[in-house]
């Protein structure tokens, strides 16, 4: 393999890895939901649908936009309150005692900089706030396409047992659909606890998520 090739595959291992694994199990999510779906067409005597009319399906996509949201929501609470928020001890808390004023050291120009950090002024307000924002963004749009997607799948059921349909905003009002987002969100911030408790006192060498192994519990940050 050409050495620029090893050197790109080295240098965005952790991304290439991470995306293939999202496909590879986004995929598996598909085709054992496809077969779920027939086993529950068949014992209801319906007709079984193709994977092409699954993967477009209401069920699929409530599903997917569903875990999507959650995600979002957990990534970008986590960047945005550990901004303010502080936990002694933890890889994932900025220190308690640096003084604030080091923090707007970042907003300072160098070599290298991105563009927004020349620039200034109101662009450089938006781009300081620029993940966080990306982040609310994709939770809202998930939010949005998980209510559809929730709807229409409710309003299928509905229709199979003769019951009247609802609109998007009166499903979203329900206590189904926000059974299937708080089941999603309360995991998601248990697990980002829980790191941020367990990184006080544990340890994962070579991670950057961790603190170094002979670092004092006390320490904070990375």
């Amino acid at each position: 393999m050409p050495k620029r090739n090893k050197s790109f595959l080295r240098d965005h291992s952790l991304s290439i890895v991470f995306l293939g694994a999202f496909f590879l199990f986004w995929a598996g999510q598909s085709f054992v939901g496809h077969h779920h779906d027939n086993d529950e067409r068949k014992a209801h005597g319906q007709p079984p649908v193709t994977y092409a009319q699954y993967v477009t399906s209401s069920d699929f996509l409530e599903a997917t936009f569903e875990n999507w949201e959650s995600e979002f929501f957990q990534m970008g609470a986590l960047v945005i309150l550990a901004a303010f928020l502080r936990q002694r001890g933890s890889g994932e808390s900025q220190d308690p005692d640096k003084d604030k004023h080091e923090e707007d050291g970042d907003l300072k120009p160098i070599p290298g900089a991105p563009w927004a950090v020349l620039r200034g002024g109101w662009v450089l307000k938006v781009y300081s706030h620029s993940l966080s924002l990306a982040l609310f963004g994709l939770f809202l749009i998930c939010f949005v396409l998980h209510a559809f997607s929730s709807a229409a799948a409710s309003n299928e059921e509905a229709r199979l047992h003769g019951q009247p349909e609802v609109t998007v905003l009166r499903h979203a009002a329900s206590s189904t659909f926000w059974f299937e987002s708080l089941q999603n969100w309360q995991s998601e911030f248990l697990s980002v606890g829980a790191l941020v408790l367990l990184s006080v006192w544990l340890r994962e060498k070579g991670s950057p998520e961790s603190k170094p192994v002979n670092a004092p519990h006390s320490k904070t940050g990375k």
